[in-house]
């Protein structure tokens, strides 16, 4: 039932989205729309190019980040886990801050930062693989290592571009958008997040034995070394595509996983379905506001941030032993 409820407040918020916007669209043009979409008058264009786009690309990205941030807080047992854990955030961010300072165009900005991404948690996994006695926290270590060396090249990167069209085209993509989203990237990400998401769901049992620990794991016949980097790609994947898209929006696979979790409980069954509706939904208001509250678009990392933290401070206060 709580799913049920959730699943229709996801659709409120999504058509919600689709009608906000600075552009009136009359009624008569979503008639139009809905009967022929093929027409080319400017308000189905803006449906079709603009809003829907935008609305599908946060649903994608807000499942992806909430969805691997889920699964993070079960494999490493940590409640403070976000899917940026293991350098995957701060290594897009790399790679979009070079491609861009090299002036490359959007389609190879996204690319770079997606690989660079990728190539940040392989690091992570490298230098936790050399560690024999707690692989899971030799990762966390190694992820906040990796994530600080790239932090210190985004900044160094930042020192030597241009400060009149380099700089702020960099400091703008860490904030964070869902307004350069067109269709291109949203077949990238619907190539890469349902996937990433579909993998996780498979290993939702695994999630809830991985979440008792290792060794209770592996009493029950899991075998906790593939299960853990299975985990551990496809979140990867999920946050890399998700950054690579809207830029640097933190604090939505730390929190969401939370709310999912005072919701419909710790059970990964009915946990990550949960943080999937409710993640999508959270980017989408998120994105609301930001076009909505000033004249001007508010980059959504700000919006993450303002909203997150304070959130998850009265998590903490309320919280009293284990999980909130």
């Amino acid at each position: 039932m709580k799913l049920v409820l959730l699943a229709l407040f996801l659709v409120v918020v999504a058509l919600t989205s689709l009608v906000l916007g600075r552009y009136h669209i009359p009624l008569h043009a979503w008639r139009e729309f809905l009967l022929h979409p093929e027409n080319g008058d400017v308000a189905t264009q803006v449906l079709l190019r603009v809003r829907l786009p935008r609305l599908l690309g946060g649903l994608l990205i807000g499942a992806g980040l909430s969805v691997s941030g889920a699964a993070y807080q079960g494999l490493f047992r940590n409640p403070i886990v976000s899917p940026d854990i293991l350098g995957a955030s701060a290594g897009a961010g790399v790679g979009a801050a070079i491609a861009i300072l090299l002036g490359c165009g959007a389609a190879a900005i996204q690319g770079i930062s997606f690989l660079v991404g990728l190539a940040a948690v392989g690091a992570t996994c490298f230098v936790a693989g050399r560690v024999r006695n707690d692989p899971v926290l030799a990762m966390v270590l190694a992820g906040v290592m990796i994530a600080s060396i790239c932090e210190a090249l985004v900044s160094l990167t930042k020192t030597v571009a241009d400060p009149q069209d380099k700089l702020p085209a960099i400091t703008f993509w860490l904030m964070g958008s869902l307004g350069s989203i067109n269709n291109t990237n949203l077949v990238w990400l619907l190539a890469l997040i349902p996937p990433g998401i579909l993998a996780l769901v498979l290993m939702r049992w695994k999630l809830n034995v991985l979440s008792m620990g290792e060794e209770e794991a592996a009493s029950l016949g899991v075998n906790t070394r593939s299960a853990r980097w299975i985990v551990v790609l496809s979140a990867t994947v999920l946050t890399t595509s998700a950054v690579s898209v809207s830029g640097m929006i933190g604090w939505v696979g730390l929190v969401i996983p939370h709310v999912a979790r005072m919701i419909v409980g710790p059970n990964y069954k009915v946990l990550l379905p949960a943080s999937i509706m409710l993640g999508g939904s959270y980017m989408l208001l998120v994105d609301d506001i930001s076009r909505s509250a000033m004249a001007s678009e508010i980059p959504l990392g700000i919006l993450t941030h303002l909203i997150g933290a304070p959130f998850f401070l009265y998590l903490l206060i309320r919280m009293r032993q284990g999980w909130a």
